[in-house]
């Protein structure tokens, strides 16, 4: 007799809202991080911040730039800096796939949530995407506007 699946218990830390808007988002991968321990005690607390930050192709790996990750308050000496960048670990394949898209295509590696998986491992969201005109931006704004309206006039009629 088979077991029931759980159903999967993600604890999102932070996310990357605007990226939808600002981006095209192409596809999206899991990929986790080299954290310390100092770092993942801040996590837990579920103080981060997302939103500036982007993933780039260095030193034949990928790393998240401009993370902010607060210190945590109880490690003294021991603490981690803010905003240092952290490796992501990803296989080769992945790696090579995602640098020749970015250097080929002129697409941009963006974070789009930090969070912690089922076995309580610290993940992140990474999106390959690519920067959306203001014009583009306009009619993302305008097909979302009609998509509420006709669900209400939908709702209105029965």
């Amino acid at each position: 007799m088979a077991k029931p699946k759980k159903k999967s218990t993600v604890k999102a830390i932070a996310e990357n809202r605007k990226a939808r808007y600002d981006f095209s988002i192409d596809d999206t991968l899991e990929a986790g991080l080299i954290l310390t321990g100092s770092e993942v005690k801040s996590l837990r607390n579920g103080k981060a911040n997302i939103a500036e930050s982007y993933a780039s192709a260095e030193n034949e790996g990928i790393w998240l730039i401009n993370a902010h990750i607060p210190e945590y308050v109880q490690a003294n000496r021991e603490n981690h800096e803010p905003r240092r960048p952290r490796k992501l670990l990803l296989s080769k394949r992945e790696i090579a796939k995602l640098s020749s898209a970015v250097q080929r295509d002129g697409m941009t590696l963006v974070p789009l949530k930090l969070y912690f998986n089922d076995r309580g491992i610290a993940k992140l969201q990474l999106a390959l995407a690519k920067g959306k005109k203001n014009h583009d931006k306009r009619e993302t704004e305008r097909n979302r506007d009609w998509q509420r309206d006709k669900a209400r006039l939908m709702r209105e009629r029965g």
